[in-house]
C-alpha cells in the first residue's frame, strides 16, 4: 500500500522545519527539540471530566504523574489505564502525549495516568520499568480513593512506552506486579536487537529513522547482554502464555513494524486474546499527529473497543 497522504503531509512538515535529527546533538537538546514539535503534530486536547497532578514513591525521586477522569467515568469501580509515553526512553514527558490519555479518558470513560518516569542516559534501564512499576502499585494501593477498579486496570503505551507496557504486562503475568487486565500496545518496541528487514526497508525517510532509533536504545541499555534480556526486548522472552490480553496497533512504513508483527503472532500462538490493527499507509508515530491524521483518534478507539472486548460479559 502507497504512503497515506496525511503521514506524508506530517512527513513534509518535518522536513520544512529544519530541525536537525536528535542524534546530532544532546539528550537535552532533543527534549526541548521535541517539545517544540507538539503544537505542530498533537491533536485537540479534550477537556475531560477532572484532572490533578501527584507524586508516586519510587526506587528514586517521587515520580509525578498527571491522572485524568474521563467524561462519563463513574466516581466509584472505573476502569482505568496506566499510560507509558513514548519517546525511545530518552525524549517525551506529561505533556508529549496528553492528548492521548485524554482521549484514552473521554473515549473509555476511564481514568487514565500517565506517569513522567525517570529518562535515559541520566536513568538507564531499569529505571523506566521501576517508575512504571512503582505507577501500577500506587494505581492498585490508592484505587478506592481514585475511584477505579483494581482489577480492571490496563497498561498502555506507544513505541518505548509500549516497550515498557508490554514489559510490565509480563512482570504482572509473573506476580511480580499487581494484576493488569490487559495491554494496549501501539507500534510498540519489542526487540532491542534491531535486526529486522523492516530497519532495512525504512531506515531511512519515514521519519523514525535507524541511526535514530540506534541512538536511543544506546542512551537507554549498557550491552549487547542487556539488548536480549526480555526486559528490554518482550519479543525474547521465553514464552507469552498468560499474559494479559492485548490490543496491538502497527504502522505499515515503520522501523519497529516486524518487531511489532512479531510480537503479534507470538501473543496468538500462546493463546493470548489478540485483537491487531494494521495501518499499512501509516508512519511510526502516527498517533502523536492527531493534528494532521485522522487515524490518530481512532486507533486510540479501536484499543477502547479491544479492551471492552476481553473483558467478561455483565453477569458471566
Amino acid at each position: 500500500m502507497s504512503l497515506d497522504p496525511e503521514a506524508a503531509e506530517v512527513l513534509r512538515l518535518g522536513k520544512r522545519s529544519g530541525a536537525p535529527p536528535f542524534e546530532d546533538g544532546t539528550p537535552d537538546e532533543a527534549r526541548a527539540a521535541y517539545r517544540l514539535s507538539y503544537p505542530q503534530l498533537q491533536g485537540e486536547r479534550e477537556a475531560v471530566a477532572r484532572s490533578v497532578e501527584e507524586t508516586v514513591p519510587g526506587l528514586g525521586p517521587p515520580i509525578p504523574i498527571r491522572i485524568h477522569r474521563g467524561l462519563g467515568a463513574p466516581e466509584t469501580g472505573a476502569p482505568a489505564v496506566l499510560y507509558l509515553h513514548g519517546g525511545g526512553w530518552v525524549i517525551g514527558d506529561l505533556e508529549s502525549h496528553d492528548d492521548i490519555c485524554r482521549w484514552f479518558a473521554n473515549l473509555g470513560g476511564c481514568v487514565v495516568a500517565c506517569p513522567d518516569y525517570r529518562l535515559a542516559p541520566e536513568h538507564p534501564f531499569p529505571a523506566a520499568i521501576e517508575d512504571g512499576a512503582a505507577a501500577l502499585r500506587f494505581l492498585h494501593e490508592q484505587s478506592d480513593r481514585l475511584g477505579i477498579d483494581p482489577a480492571r486496570i490496563a497498561v498502555a503505551g506507544d513505541s518505548a512506552g509500549g516497550n515498557l507496557a508490554a514489559v510490565i504486562a509480563l512482570m504482572a503475568r509473573d506476580r511480580s506486579l499487581p494484576q493488569v487486565a490487559a495491554q494496549l500496545l501501539i507500534y510498540p518496541n519489542t526487540d532491542a536487537v534491531q535486526d529486522t528487514d523492516s530497519y532495512r526497508r525504512y531506515a531511512e525517510g519515514y521519519g523514525l529513522t535507524r541511526r535514530t532509533m540506534r541512538w536511543f536504545r544506546d542512551h537507554y541499555i549498557e550491552s549487547e547482554a542487556e539488548a536480549r534480556d526480555w526486559r528490554v526486548s518482550p519479543l525474547r522472552v521465553e514464552t507469552l502464555a498468560d499474559a494479559p490480553p492485548a490490543f496491538v496497533a502497527l504502522a505499515g512504513y515503520d522501523i519497529l513494524h516486524d518487531e511489532g508483527e512479531a510480537y503479534a503472532e507470538r501473543l496468538r500462538a500462546d493463546g493470548v486474546p489478540l485483537v491487531l490493527q494494521r495501518h499499512p499507509g501509516q508512519i511510526h508515530g502516527f498517533v502523536s499527529a492527531g493534528r494532521h491524521i485522522g487515524a490518530a483518534r481512532d486507533t486510540v478507539r479501536a484499543a477502547v473497543e479491544a479492551w471492552r472486548s476481553f473483558e467478561p460479559p455483565t453477569g458471566a
